[in-house]
């Protein structure tokens, strides 16, 4: 019983730890699918605010090498990788300018999602996963699978990354990263609904998806952070019931999400269509910046808001500075070494 009773601690323990990495004190990194095409661009600050575009916003990688389905890159999350050695990227592998000739039945559909890695942020190995091929891609194919027929699918759509200490692989290695993101196979359910996987810390390997949640209406790009009330807090878009970019709060990970909260989230754009939010800290700062598109804009208008450090309260909304081509992405602290690094490479076209 005391063996059971310390294991069950430790688990606790470490699953009240899961964050990724947090590293950097001179700027920031905005990793970004480009408004421009399909590709990841990035752009740096110092402030948070105002941007440069590294390479002028043209790509970092080459998108056909690395999104092996479509050979489009779309909503680029990254983050560091668990033991402060490189970095991850995940991205939507989707080309919505190939419809035709991908044979595609509608220009969103798409089928899968691509694992990144890097060891300097600019040069990437990767791993497609094209989920209409079924169970085999995934490393416990054994397992129950949440669809009957793979093939079917129509969206794997803007996955992002966790990293989680307490996951317990079935060899007994401890730690993975939590992929999450939203599906949609057509034939087998009604909506986009939240998913997620995990992959090892080699980030080649993907367990099959398990359903998040499912509140009765299509949900898409969550992004989720563990704050100082120790609750995990997820922003998502609710495409569903009365549509626009809330919150909701957990106690765990991967159960316990409850409805999100009604009276309290992005609602100052009035009936702007707004999506693809990402919740990040200025450097010194408890509370936080959301940054999301405003895409039913002509142009439309990438934008950082405030929010308390309970993400609550939003106010403020700004554009984002000095960015070509903004769209749905993500943010994350740089060291000195780093930010000059991407510095040198600003002029370069």
């Amino acid at each position: 019983m005391k063996k059971v009773l310390l294991t069950a601690m430790i688990a606790a323990s470490l699953t009240a730890t899961a964050q990724n990495l947090q590293r950097g004190s001179y700027g920031y990194l905005y990793c970004h699918m480009s408004d421009r095409g399909q590709w990841t661009a990035y752009a740096i600050s110092r402030d948070g605010y105002n941007y440069e575009d590294v390479m002028g916003g043209n790509p970092i990688m080459a998108p056909k090498e690395h999104a092996r389905i479509e050979g489009g890159q779309r909503d680029a999350y990254i983050c560091r990788a668990a033991d402060g050695r490189g970095y991850l990227m995940v991205t939507t592998d989707m080309n919505n300018a190939m419809t035709k000739t991908l044979g595609k039945q509608n220009d969103w559909d798409n089928y899968g999602i691509d694992l990144l890695r890097s060891d300097d942020l600019l040069h990437w190995t990767s791993v497609s996963f094209d989920y209409r091929r079924g169970t085999g891609i995934f490393c416990d194919p054994e397992a129950e699978s949440v669809y009957k027929d793979w093939s079917t699918i129509n969206r794997v759509w803007a996955p992002q990354i966790f990293w989680d200490p307490a996951y317990v692989w079935p060899d007994g290695q401890r730690g993975g990263y939590m992929i999450y993101y939203s599906m949609w196979n057509r034939a087998e359910e009604q909506y986009d609904r939240m998913y997620y996987s995990y992959a090892d810390r080699s980030f080649t390997r993907l367990t099959q998806p398990r359903l998040l949640f499912d509140w009765g209406y299509a949900t898409i790009d969550a992004d989720i952070n563990l704050l100082s009330d120790g609750l995990y807090h997820m922003l998502i878009k609710k495409e569903g019931g009365k549509p626009g970019i809330y919150t909701a709060t957990s106690k765990h990970l991967t159960s316990g999400w409850g409805e999100p909260v009604e009276d309290d989230y992005v609602s100052f754009e009035g009936k702007k269509k707004c999506e693809g939010s990402s919740a990040f800290q200025l450097i010194g700062d408890k509370t936080w910046r959301v940054a999301y598109i405003q895409y039913s804009d002509r142009p439309k208008h990438y934008r950082i808001c405030e929010a308390d450090e309970h993400l609550r309260g939003f106010k403020n909304p700004v554009d984002i500075k000095g960015v070509n081509g903004p769209q749905h992405g993500s943010f994350m602290r740089l060291t000195k070494k780093e930010y000059k690094r991407l510095k040198k490479l600003v002029n370069n076209q």
